[in-house]
């Protein structure tokens, strides 16, 4: 029942792909098949985080059905980014699905920008490792993000920045925490030896993260965090002091745990267990909170549902074994449902079963 839903659903989201590019629309009547854009968004553009977040459900479903109409969607998207200029190797959150063409050159690894990474690898992952095209986009990003965006602050913190039309902003979102365990996840396959590298990487994102929860009043990290004007890993800004219930700090100790097996991350991830406990939890289940600098709690009443498909998950993988959801069987995505990796010979096995 479930696949013939999910099957059926990914059949009612075709019609967005039709676009002079096959660029997806971002938003879709199921009705009726026509699609549009977010109206805030650069010139009428599609979202990279969202169009570039659909790689490992589509693969997925064109597996699962037999139709190869899925996975022929979201190469597409690949062939129309590959052929583009990047400013710097870098991709901007906009592009305009009739025309092909970037909007606004803005570029981040956090909102807008985040998952579209995190699928190249994962791409790559789930294919057992055949998927070269993902493989190589996502170490060419990877370089480019390192090159223009990663900076270390003058108290030794490194952060990724986000990229303005060629100037930096530094800042850095609670997203964009989530790249800590991406880089970690992505270091066994890094060209010429860097795997250390993008450990350490990993582990020093983990850390900045860190940072920004315990320079807190209730240690959870606020929304954004800025490294200007004397400040680090600390949000200036009343809008950005918020958390609600975010799960990318927690996910990037999971990955570093399981990569590296330093108790620090289990330690940290205690620390937010104990924070949410005591400042989250509320009668009827946990609440995200509007000031993270201020003694007493102020709750939003609300429980974002990736607490529970996230946060809580990553969480209890963190202090599971290994062997639960091991990585060489499952990627997750990015709202930490587990796909499995697909094996060669997996099509065949079931070719025979019929």
């Amino acid at each position: 029942v479930f696949r013939k839903k999910a099957v059926e659903l990914g059949e009612k989201l075709l019609p967005a792909f039709n676009t002079p590019t096959g660029i997806p629309w971002a938003l879709l009547n199921i009705k009726s098949g026509i699609g549009r854009n977010w109206p805030w968004a650069s010139g009428g553009s599609s979202i990279l985080a969202e169009f570039g977040t659909l790689h490992l459900e589509f693969i997925h479903l064109s597996h699962l059905s037999g139709n190869p109409v899925f996975a022929e969607k979201v190469m597409n998207i690949r062939k129309v980014l590959n052929r583009l200029d990047k400013p710097e190797g870098l991709y901007p959150n906009y592009l305009n699905p009739s025309s092909g063409q970037w909007g606004q050159h803005h570029v981040s690894v956090g909102g807008l920008g985040d998952s579209f990474y995190e699928y190249l690898l994962k791409a790559w992952l789930m294919s057992s490792k055949t998927d070269e095209e993902g493989k190589k986009m996502y170490y060419d990003a990877v370089q480019a993000v390192e090159t223009h965006l990663i900076r270390k602050s003058s108290g030794g913190l490194t952060y990724i920045a986000e990229w303005k039309g060629g100037l930096l902003e530094h800042k850095m979102g609670h997203l964009t925490c989530f790249a800590g365990g991406m880089f970690a996840l992505g270091a066994d396959g890094a060209p010429d030896d860097k795997t250390g590298h993008h450990i350490e990487l990993g582990a020093e994102i983990a850390r900045t993260c860190h940072e920004s929860y315990d320079r807190t009043s209730m240690k959870l990290g606020p929304e954004a965090f800025r490294f200007d004007g004397g400040v680090e890993a600390i949000a200036t800004r009343q809008n950005e002091k918020y958390y609600i219930l975010r799960p990318e700090v927690i996910e990037t100790y999971m990955y570093m745990w399981r990569l590296t097996h330093d108790p620090k991350y289990r330690q940290w991830g205690w620390e937010a267990v104990e924070a949410l406990e005591k400042h989250c939890r509320v009668d009827g289940g946990y609440s995200g909170i509007r000031d993270v600098y201020n003694n007493h709690e102020s709750h939003d009443d609300v429980q974002q549902s990736f607490f529970l498909s996230e946060t809580l998950k990553y969480l209890y993988l963190l202090f599971s074994e290994d062997d639960l959801l091991p990585f060489e069987h499952w990627v997750f995505n990015t709202e930490a449902h587990p796909l499995p990796v697909l094996h060669k010979d997996d099509g065949n096995k079931e070719e025979n079963q019929k």
